[in-house]
C-alpha cells in the first residue's frame, strides 16, 4: 500500500505519503491564500523526501471539506488530475472534520470545529477519534454552543470561539499525515467509510451573478 493524502478545505495545505502501516513523508504549510501555489510543489517535496514514485501509489486521500470554495476545489481537482495521469489509480475521500477528529486521539465524545468565516464554524459531533455521529454542519458558536456544552471541541474554530467552546483543545489545524493513517486503517478494514471524491459544500459560494443583472446585446 502506498497512499498519497492531501487537503485543502481549511488554511493548512497539507500533504503525506502512507505505506499502509505509518507516514513515511509529509509536508503542511499554513496559508489561506495560496492553496494553488503550494500543493503541487509539497506533493513533490513528500514524494522525494519518502525516496517514492507516483507509479507506485495505490491510492489517493483527499479531503473533501467542508472548507471554502476554492481552496476546497485545488485539493479534489489535483487528486482527480493525478488519477487520471496515473491509470484510474482510486479517489478515497474523507471528511476534513474527521482527519482532526483522527488526530486528536480522543476517546470520548467531543466535537471538532473548523473556521467557517463569517463568524461561523464547520463542526461536528463524534463519539471517539474514528466515529463521527452526526453529518457536517455550519452555524455560528453561539448557536451550537449549548448542545456542545461540557464536550471537548477540536480545532481552530474552537479555539476562535472560547466563549461558545471553552474546553478546546488541539490540533488547531488539518494534517494530511493523520487523514493518510485514518484511510489506511479503513483501508485494511475492507475499504468502507469512504466518500466520493466531490466538494462538500455547507452554503453558497460568496461569488454570485448580481441581482437585476442586465444583458447588453449588439442591435
Amino acid at each position: 500500500m502506498l497512499l498519497l493524502a492531501m487537503d485543502t478545505a481549511t488554511p493548512a495545505v497539507t500533504v503525506a505519503l502512507h505505506d499502509g502501516t505509518s507516514v513515511v513523508a509529509e509536508s503542511t504549510r499554513i496559508d489561506a491564500r495560496r492553496h494553488g501555489e503550494l500543493l503541487l510543489p509539497a506533493v513533490d517535496r513528500v514524494v522525494k523526501e519518502a525516496g517514492a514514485s507516483l507509479d507506485a501509489l495505490t491510492g489517493i486521500v483527499v479531503g473533501v471539506g467542508p472548507g471554502p470554495y476554492t481552496g476546497l476545489r485545488v485539493g479534489l481537482a489535483t487528486a482527480a488530475a493525478f488519477s487520471s495521469a496515473l491509470g484510474g489509480v482510486p479517489v478515497h475521500g474523507l471528511c476534513t472534520l474527521d482527519g482532526l477528529a483522527y488526530a486528536s486521539g480522543l476517546e470520548e465524545p467531543f466535537a471538532v470545529a473548523t473556521d467557517a468565516r463569517r463568524k461561523e464554524v464547520y463542526w461536528a459531533r463524534y463519539d471517539d477519534a474514528r466515529t463521527r455521529t452526526t453529518d457536517a454542519s455550519v452555524d455560528r458558536p453561539a448557536d451550537i454552543a449549548g448542545e456542545l456544552a461540557g464536550l471537548p471541541v477540536v480545532g481552530a474554530g474552537a479555539l476562535l470561539y472560547p466563549d461558545a467552546f471553552p474546553d478546546a483543545r488541539g490540533p488547531e489545524h488539518q494534517s494530511a499525515a493523520a487523514l493518510a493513517g485514518l484511510a489506511a486503517e479503513r483501508l485494511a478494514a475492507g475499504g468502507g467509510g469512504f466518500l466520493d471524491p466531490l466538494p462538500m459544500y455547507l452554503r453558497r459560494p460568496d461569488a454570485q451573478v448580481p441581482k437585476n443583472y442586465k444583458v447588453v446585446t449588439p442591435r
